[in-house]
């Protein structure tokens, strides 16, 4: 039988790869972007409750009416924004889903889509899946965006942009400026604006999530996407949500339907529940920062170089004073010879872009944390 891929250049994903080679060399996993902790105890019995009660056929499928509402009333008290449960926000199987669900209902053969690197590893191919080209663009080395070179980029084939903050793998995030820029070059060239925000609440000392959301004219063009996977550390879950204009999300539920349908029924009401009477989305900044914080003061006295996290489950660390072998051979090192695992940096671009960096996930217990660091000190 004859095959031809349509992506024969993607192999599998370094999360993978970096996972299965911690569980093989026995090394405590730093890569894959998932907590080693437990998730609150009451969503489980809520989960455990609806599940007792019978609600376990299939969800409508855009999503419960009840978790929609929950849904619209965070995004008004969050970031100012009134939207309409019904036609505005669409429950989706992880943020990665609503990802693609955009991108396939929006992206057609020849349209390009401007995406910055590094960048998450899901997007490139979901442009190409479906027919597009994806517009690389490298971020800074401090992982800020140059915006006179998105404009010179700019095309009468352009037809998206992907954005991502805080960003994976860096921890940086956009403030306010980049999204007023962002603003003014969408509506001058009438863009389409993807907005990956999966870690908005994960945003460190005292900064705001700048969220399309707050932006009415960019919000009138943008697809917002959510996880409650990151949100209730529980990504096993794969728990997401878009929130877009009516008129967009009708194109989002049109392949949404054919992709999963409608996502799990028990899960979507007790995350439901716990929105309305938890305080859980108010603590998880100054939650996660403690283990930044944790991790940096653990790394003290190592000869790798942090590089400022603003915010996400990531904190860089530079290893130039250790070693310039290339990253990915420096983290296959480390894994197997030291059983620390983590994820080099270039894998995130396009041309492989190596500034001898590796990304470390802190969302672990610090028991964990403590256990690795004595090892990366020790390099």
């Amino acid at each position: 039988m004859r095959i031809e891929s349509k992506i024969p250049d993607v192999g599998t994903s370094i999360f993978t790869v970096m996972s299965k080679m911690a569980l093989d060399h026995q090394a405590i996993n730093l890569s894959q972007g998932f907590p080693d902790f437990q998730i609150d105890e009451s969503i489980i019995q809520l989960v455990h409750r609806y599940m007792r009660e019978g609600h376990n056929q299939y969800a409508p499928m855009p999503g419960t009416p009840a978790l929609r509402n929950a849904i619209a009333e965070v995004v008004r008290g969050s970031f100012g924004r009134s939207v309409d449960p019904n036609t505005e926000i669409t429950i989706t199987s992880g943020a990665t889903e609503s990802i693609y669900s955009v991108i396939t209902a929006f992206v057609k053969a020849g349209d390009e889509v401007i995406m910055f690197d590094p960048s998450y590893d899901s997007y490139d191919p979901a442009v190409r899946l479906n027919g597009g080209i994806p517009i690389h663009i490298n971020m800074s080395q401090s992982f800020d965006i140059d915006w006179d070179q998105v404009r010179a980029k700019i095309t009468r084939a352009t037809r998206m942009v992907i954005i991502n903050t805080p960003h994976n793998p860096s921890g940086s995030v956009l403030a306010e400026a980049d999204l007023l820029e962002l603003e003014r070059i969408a509506e001058e060239h009438d863009l389409l604006v993807l907005s990956d925000e999966v870690y908005e609440r994960l945003i460190f000392d005292g900064a705001i999530h700048q969220s399309v959301l707050r932006f009415p004219s960019l919000a009138n063009r943008s697809f917002a996407v959510f996880s409650f996977g990151k949100t209730f550390h529980a990504t096993g879950w794969k728990m997401g949500y878009v929130v877009a204009p009516a008129s967009l999300t009708a194109e989002i539920r049109r392949v949404h339907q054919f992709v999963v349908f409608s996502v799990n029924t028990p899960i979507q009401l007790a995350i439901a529940d716990y929105l309305r009477d938890s305080e859980h989305y108010t603590t998880l900044g100054s939650f996660y920062q403690e283990k930044r914080d944790f991790f940096l003061n653990e790394i003290k006295g190592s000869s790798f170089e942090p590089i400022p996290s603003k915010g996400s489950y990531f904190q860089l660390l530079s290893y130039k004073a250790i070693s310039q072998e290339p990253d990915v051979a420096m983290a296959e090192r480390i894994t197997k010879e030291h059983k620390v695992a983590s994820i080099p940096i270039s894998v995130f671009y396009k041309d492989n872009t190596d500034h001898r960096i590796l990304r470390f996930c802190f969302a672990k217990k610090e028991e964990t944390l403590a256990k690795a660091c004595r090892i990366l000190r020790a390099l």
